[in-house]
């Protein structure tokens, strides 16, 4: 796996979400998780409280309650302790076989809390204080959080193994993969139609769709038709969708643009569920020749859940982000130095060119999927939550060596999570557990 731009460690995540909620709060649940208090696990060299699991349940059943599913406190229970269990065995290996991370590093991460979270270093102590966190233990916590993830990196990488003829295999099953699938930009008049719209209103639509086509046969510029008539996000650029894998477009639009050239319309409107369309096929780039690549620069910002930030808050999070940009209230690139929690965030999210593989496969398959300037929707990766946009896209020569290597990096990240999930199992077999009953 290569090194990824958002693998840096900040790890705000520690502290966002305690400071999202009001300071009264989390004193009432800390008062009614006293009360219970006792040792529910003894894990290596360290504990369970009663009190983490009873919120580790609380957090559970939130979820679960979102989905709609049906509740089962046994079943959660077990699941809280388990996942604490194993946050333990992993922390508790890392102590001993991490890194050490000394505390010039650390007192750089809690500083970057601090700044992130808009807070000054006593306002930090003082809201830790309010929270009933102890300061000292924060900063244990923080150093934990980045032992044990760069033991997990180290240890979990060191047991992928790739081979030549592995590689051979996903190299020839990409080259047939993009000989199918070329890059299209195609430009739209979109009117759209009602749901349930009456006959009367689907003539008049229609009629409406039929008289932009006829202006554009008649010569007009399609773009300043689009930008009169469109009723789609796209027509301030002319009604253009922007470069994107014929895969990654509706069905009905590739078929439509499939015969046609360069620079042509389509001489039939297209009928979808949005409406009526009238088609343009602006450019059609086909797969890039033997020794060329794809790269992509992109930024994004990136929010890490934590035992008090689930990934569906920081979802929402980064969903009010998007609006803001999208609305010019806010820009993305102050957004990312003030939320953005790994090393990109002073450089405003920007995570440079790069080729494919380069990045985990849910990020790099949301990333791959945007056009330029496109902004995606909140996208969950094994290193928290991401807004995605691209800036750039172009080609560029590589040589077969370089190919090979982007291939077994790609390789390597889809054996990464049973690599993972192997070496947990192994780790929580070795391990002392004992558990306790309530007192």
């Amino acid at each position: 796996m290569t090194d990824l731009p958002f693998r840096s460690l900040v790890l705000s995540a520690a502290l966002a979400a305690a400071l999202s909620a009001p300071p009264a709060e989390a004193q009432r649940a800390a008062s009614t998780a006293r009360p219970v208090d006792h040792i529910a696990a003894v894990v290596n060299q360290d504990v369970v409280a009663a009190s983490e699991v009873q919120q580790r349940i609380e957090r559970l059943r939130e979820e679960v309650r979102r989905r709609g599913d049906v509740l089962d406190m046994g079943a959660l229970r077990k699941q809280a302790l388990e996942s604490l269990i194993e946050e333990r065995v992993l922390v508790t290996h890392a102590r001993e076989f991490g890194t050490r991370v000394d505390d010039a590093e650390l007192d750089r991460v809690v500083g970057n809390v601090a700044q992130q979270n808009r807070l000054t270093m006593d306002e930090l102590m003082e809201r830790l204080k309010a929270e009933g966190m102890d300061y000292r233990r924060f900063r244990e916590n923080l150093r934990d959080q980045i032992m044990s993830e760069r033991v997990r990196e180290r240890e979990v990488q060191g047991r992928i193994r790739v081979t030549d003829g592995e590689i051979d295999k996903y190299l020839e099953a990409q080259r047939a993969k993009i000989s199918d699938n070329p890059q299209l930009n195609i430009a739209q008049v979109l009117v759209s139609v009602p749901e349930g719209a009456s006959e009367s209103v689907l003539a008049e639509r229609r009629a409406r769709a039929e008289a932009a086509l006829a202006r554009i046969k008649a010569g007009e510029d399609f773009a300043k038709v689009a930008r009169e008539i469109s009723e789609d996000g796209n027509k301030a650029a002319g009604g253009m969708i922007g470069l994107r894998q014929a895969d990654r477009l509706p069905d009905e639009f590739v078929n439509v643009v499939r015969p046609l050239k360069d620079g042509e319309v389509s001489q039939q409107l297209l009928r979808t569920g949005a409406g009526f369309h009238v088609i343009k096929l602006v450019q059609r780039i086909s797969p890039a020749a033997a020794g060329k690549a794809s790269q992509t620069r992109a930024r994004h910002i990136l929010l890490r859940p934590s035992a008090q930030l689930s990934a569906e808050v920081a979802a929402r999070r980064l969903a009010e982000f998007k609006r803001s940009i999208e609305s010019g209230r806010a820009s993305f690139e102050a957004l990312a130095k003030e939320n953005s929690e790994d090393g990109s965030a002073p450089d405003g999210g920007e995570l440079g060119w790069t080729s494919p593989g380069g990045f985990v496969p849910e990020f790099e398959e949301a990333m791959n999927a945007l056009p330029i300037n496109g902004m995606s929707g909140p996208v969950v990766s094994r290193f928290g939550v991401h807004l995605i946009q691209v800036l750039e896209r172009r080609e560029v020569d590589v040589d077969p060596k370089q190919l090979r290597e982007q291939a077994r990096n790609a390789l390597r990240e889809g054996k990464y999570e049973e690599a993972y999930q192997e070496w947990v199992k192994e780790l929580r077999a070795r391990a002392f557990v004992e558990l306790r009953e309530a007192p």
